[in-house]
C-alpha cells in the first residue's frame, strides 16, 4: 500500500481535469501531475541517492509545488517531514536533525532559515529551492515505477510540540493516511470532480492533510499566489474556482465573516468550511452560519490521530430546532466513524455520560508512535489506545465537550503553543528567577501568550530584553504579547505553580 496510489487512480479517472492551480491560473492536469511526480521520483532515488524509508523534509509557503513534492516523496517510497513555515531556524534545525532528513525542499522566503538550520543537521545532503532551475530540472527525465510500500511504513512524520519543550515526531503510516481519507468521505463530505479546494491555511497541517480526499476525487487544489491567507484573495479564488472546500482555523473563519468582501461571494462558490485547531465561540459560529449558510463542519483531532477524533457535521450544525442546539454547537461533536473514543479515569476505566475525564482514542488513524522516542510513545500509547491528554465529557447523545486542553496548551490563530517551550527560553536570561506562561483570551486570535516573570534580587529586566531573547530562539508567533513582572509565582503545598491563579489575575 502506497498512498501515492490515490494519484495514480486520479490520473486515470480524471486525467484531463485541472489538478493544481496557482491563483487564477491552472497549473496542470492530473495526467500532467502524475507524470511529473513519476519523473521527480527518479531524481529522488538516482540523483540524490535516497533509499526507501529515508526522510525528506519541506519548509514551504503554500504553493503548487508542495503537492508535487509530497507525492514524489511517496512515489519513491520515502517519508515526508512537513515543517511549519512559521518556525524559527533553531526549531527547523531540531526537526531536521531528529528526523535525519537527507533532503529539504524550500521556498525562497524560508531559504535563509533552512540554510542556517542545516548547519546543525548532520544527515542533510542538499536543500532545493522550488523556484530554481535545480527544481525545474526534476521534471526532465524518464518516469519511474511507483515503489511498493507496506501499510505500516512511515509516510508522514509530523512534529508536534510537547511539555518538555522539545518537539515529538508523530509517525503516520500509509494506512493511517488512507483511513483518514476514507473517514473524510464518511463524516465530512464527498467532494465532486471539478470542484476545488483553496489552501489558505498552512499546507504542513490540516489543510495539507485534506489534500488526500480532494486529490482522490479529482478536485482542483488551488494555492494563493501570496502563499498565505488573505481574505479578499481567498474570496476571489472561491469565485474563480467554485464549489470550493477550505480548511480554516476558527479565527480565520471569523476574519472571513467580518470582512466586507464576504458579500462578494457568488452563489455556489463556497461548498464547505471545515474548521479545527480550537473550538469556536458559539456567538461567532452563529454569525458565520447566518452569513455563509450551512457550510461549516468542525473537526477535533491531534497530530497523533489527524483530523479524526470527533466531528460536528454540517447537518448537526443546521439542526436549529433541536432543544440542545447551542450546547451541541459548543461541543466537538460525536466520535469519528473510523475510531472509538472514550472518556476515562486515571486507571483507564470508562466514565459515564456527564463525568469529566481524559479523552482516549483507538483506530486505524492513530499513529504508530513517536519517532525515536520510546519513552513518549509508551506514555501516550497504552494497549492500543492514544491518551490525548485532553479532558472532556460525553453527554447522553454521544456529543463530546472539551473541558480543558492538555499540558496547558495555548491555541492562538489555530496554532498550538506550548508554554514550556517559551518558559525554557525565558529561563535562559540570567535575570529571570522564575517564570510561567499562560494564555489570555483574545477577540481575534482566540488566545494570546502572557508571561509572568520573577526577577532575581538586585537585577533589572525589561520586556524588550525578553522579547529579543524569544525572537532569537523561537518562532515569532509564540513569543509573549505581554510580560507581567511579579514578586512571586503562586504555588501549592508541593511547590507546583498554580496557573489557574495566574489566569485569574488576568
Amino acid at each position: 500500500m502506497n498512498i501515492a496510489h490515490l494519484l495514480l487512480g486520479s490520473s486515470q479517472e480524471f486525467r484531463d481535469q485541472v489538478a493544481l492551480a496557482r491563483g487564477m491560473q491552472a497549473h496542470g492536469s492530473y495526467r500532467d501531475l502524475w507524470r511529473k511526480v513519476s519523473v521527480m521520483s527518479t531524481h529522488l532515488r538516482v540523483r540524490f541517492g535516497l533509499e526507501i524509508g529515508d526522510r525528506v523534509a519541506f519548509a514551504l509557503s503554500n504553493c503548487v509545488e508542495s503537492i508535487e513534492v509530497m507525492y514524489a516523496i511517496w512515489h519513491a517510497g520515502l517519508c515526508a517531514v512537513p515543517m511549519n513555515a512559521k518556525l524559527h531556524a533553531k526549531e527547523f534545525a531540531y526537526i531536521l536533525e531528529n528526523s535525519g532528513a537527507k533532503l529539504c525542499f524550500v521556498t525562497p522566503d524560508l531559504a535563509t532559515s533552512i540554510a542556517e538550520a542545516a548547519q546543525d543537521a548532520s544527515a542533510l545532503k542538499e536543500i532545493v529551492d522550488v523556484t530554481t532551475r535545480a527544481y525545474s530540472f526534476m521534471a526532465v527525465g524518464d518516469p519511474s515505477l511507483m515503489t511498493d510500500c507496506e501499510p505500516t511504513d512511515p509516510a508522514w512524520l509530523f512534529y508536534t510540540s510537547g511539555t518538555t519543550g522539545r518537539p515529538k515526531g508523530a509517525v503516520l503510516s500509509h494506512r493511517n493516511l488512507l483511513a483518514m481519507t476514507l473517514n473524510y468521505y464518511a463524516d465530512v463530505d464527498r467532494p465532486v470532480a471539478g470542484g476545488s479546494m483553496v489552501h489558505a491555511a498552512p499546507i504542513s497541517h490540516g489543510s495539507g492533510l485534506w489534500n488526500f480526499p480532494m486529490l482522490a476525487r479529482g478536485v482542483t487544489q488551488v494555492f494563493p499566489e501570496s502563499g498565505k491567507y488573505d481574505v479578499p484573495e481567498t474570496v476571489e479564488l472561491m469565485n474563480r474556482w467554485p464549489d470550493c472546500s477550505i480548511f480554516l482555523a476558527p479565527t480565520m473563519v471569523k476574519r472571513l465573516v467580518e470582512h466586507s468582501v464576504v458579500g462578494d461571494l457568488k452563489p455556489g462558490a463556497l461548498r464547505l468550511i471545515s474548521y479545527g485547531g480550537a473550538p469556536m465561540y458559539v456567538s461567532d459560529l452563529k454569525r458565520a452560519m447566518d452569513t455563509l449558510g450551512d457550510v461549516l463542519c468542525q473537526l477535533y483531532g491531534q497530530g497523533e490521530s489527524p483530523m479524526t477524533i470527533t466531528h460536528l457535521s454540517r447537518a448537526m450544525h443546521a439542526l436549529r430546532d433541536h432543544p440542545r442546539w447551542e450546547a451541541r454547537l459548543a461541543s466537538a461533536g460525536v466520535a469519528a466513524t473510523c475510531v472509538e473514543v472514550r472518556v476515562v479515569d486515571e486507571e483507564g476505566r470508562r466514565l459515564p455520560a456527564g463525568e469529566v475525564g481524559e479523552i482516549i482514542v483507538k483506530g486505524d488513524t492513530v499513529m504508530s508512535g513517536y519517532w525515536n522516542n520510546s519513552e513518549a510513545t509508551a506514555k501516550s500509547l497504552r494497549n492500543g489506545w492514544l491518551w490525548t491528554g485532553d479532558v472532556g465529557a460525553f453527554d447522553e447523545d454521544g456529543f463530546l465537550t472539551l473541558k480543558d486542553r492538555s499540558k496547558d496548551m495555548i491555541i492562538s490563530g489555530g496554532s498550538n503553543i506550548y508554554p514550556r517551550e517559551i518558559e525554557d527560553v525565558l529561563n535562559l536570561h540570567p535575570a529571570v528567577a522564575e517564570c510561567s506562561v499562560v494564555g489570555r483570551t483574545h477577540p481575534e486570535w482566540g488566545e494570546e501568550v502572557v508571561a509572568f516573570v520573577v526577577t532575581r534580587p538586585g537585577m533589572t529586566l525589561t520586556s524588550a530584553e525578553l522579547d529579543q531573547l524569544c525572537l532569537e530562539n523561537i518562532a515569532r508567533f509564540k513569543r509573549p504579547k505581554d510580560y507581567r513582572f511579579i514578586k512571586a509565582l503562586p504555588k501549592n503545598n508541593y511547590g507546583k505553580i498554580l496557573k489557574t491563579e495566574l489566569r485569574t489575575l488576568l
